[in-house]
């Protein structure tokens, strides 16, 4: 039985689903997409963990990717193995039917198929796709990447404001320096000419008592 993700024939859209697959069989999707049309999808395949009571995604779990040109006896044009969560993407050369086919596999051991007894099992995977033409999806990017170029052109300006109010601080640091050297050498040649005064004083004195004592004996 078909699986059937309706389009939109002239513009993009987005379209977010998520389906539980029994044990390693493919599930298939039948999309009819015009003539240069680019499919961009994200998906993300998560298995019941007992211990956290949820679904999780872990390294052991692989999705093979399969898109057919249904049209043209079903010519593959992605084939394609990846982990548990990945993207894929691929542009319809013709219009017609395409199957879009994932097909999972673990190595966890647990039930791999949906049961009364395991209600748990099997495998749940998360899929988003955008589905347009190639130059809408190419000039969506071109904003996405003018916008990443202004926000990183406003970073380069906030670094230069920063290396320049770092040079600024250096240039000060470097003036205080200067200034502290020249108050500690005036310092230190000021206490120079004290110790010079304060010893001539001295040996002024002692000479004049010298001499003072010398004549108090002649007399």
């Amino acid at each position: 039985m078909r699986s059937f993700l309706p389009i939109m024939a002239l513009a993009s859209a987005v379209q977010a689903l998520h389906f539980f697959i029994d044990g390693a069989t493919q599930k298939c999707f039948y999309e009819e997409l015009p003539k240069d049309t680019l499919v961009s999808g994200h998906y993300a395949a998560e298995e019941w963990d007992d211990h956290a009571n949820s679904w999780q995604q872990h390294e052991g779990i692989k999705i093979y990717i399969t898109v057919d040109e249904v049209f043209n006896n079903d010519h593959r044009i992605v084939s394609k193995a990846g982990s548990s969560a990945g993207k894929f993407q691929f542009v319809a050369h013709e219009a017609g039917d395409h199957k879009i086919c994932f097909m999972p596999s673990s190595t966890s051991g647990r039930p791999s198929w949906l049961s009364t007894s395991s209600p748990n099992g099997g495998i749940k995977l998360k899929l988003d796709m955008v589905i347009g033409s190639s130059s809408e999806i190419e000039s969506s990017d071109k904003n996405t990447i003018a916008d990443i170029t202004t926000r990183i052109k406003d970073l380069n300006n906030r670094l230069n404001d920063i290396r320049r109010e770092q040079v600024f601080q250096r240039e000060r640091e470097v003036e205080f320096r200067d200034q502290s050297e020249s108050t500690n050498a005036r310092v230190i040649r000021w206490m120079i000419i004290q110790l010079v005064v304060l010893g001539g004083t001295c040996a002024w004195q002692l000479s004049h008592l010298r001499t003072f004592f010398i004549k108090q004996k002649l007399t």
